[in-house]
């Protein structure tokens, strides 16, 4: 087909989640972070399923996370990396180019 990019929408960041969270990072200025708490709460996710779609995200170096203090005390701090935003930016662009091509 003319017009659709050669190459597929990123499936790691196509899942609903893991989009959510890309685009939710996106929105921050680069060096900044979210705490896991606070982008549990944005996201309305689950402990649990956040922190599955963060290690997926981070195998792949597309976010990073980074944990202070301990115990209690604890604070985990999360942000998109510069291969991230790269990843994400080629995959709004492939899907712009596939509604460009409907």
């Amino acid at each position: 087909m003319t017009g659709v990019p050669e190459e597929p929408l990123d499936p790691l960041i196509h899942a609903p989640a893991r989009l959510r969270i890309m685009v939710t990072l996106a929105a921050l200025n680069d060096g900044d972070t979210l705490s896991f708490s606070r982008l549990q709460k944005l996201l309305d996710l689950t402990p649990g399923n956040l922190i599955s779609h963060l290690r997926r995200l981070e195998d792949a170096h597309y976010v990073s996370t980074e944990k202070s203090g301990a115990g209690i005390a604890s604070l985990t701090s999360v942000a998109l990396t510069p291969r991230g935003r790269a990843a994400l930016d080629g995959y709004t662009a492939a899907l712009r180019e596939l509604l460009r091509a409907l």
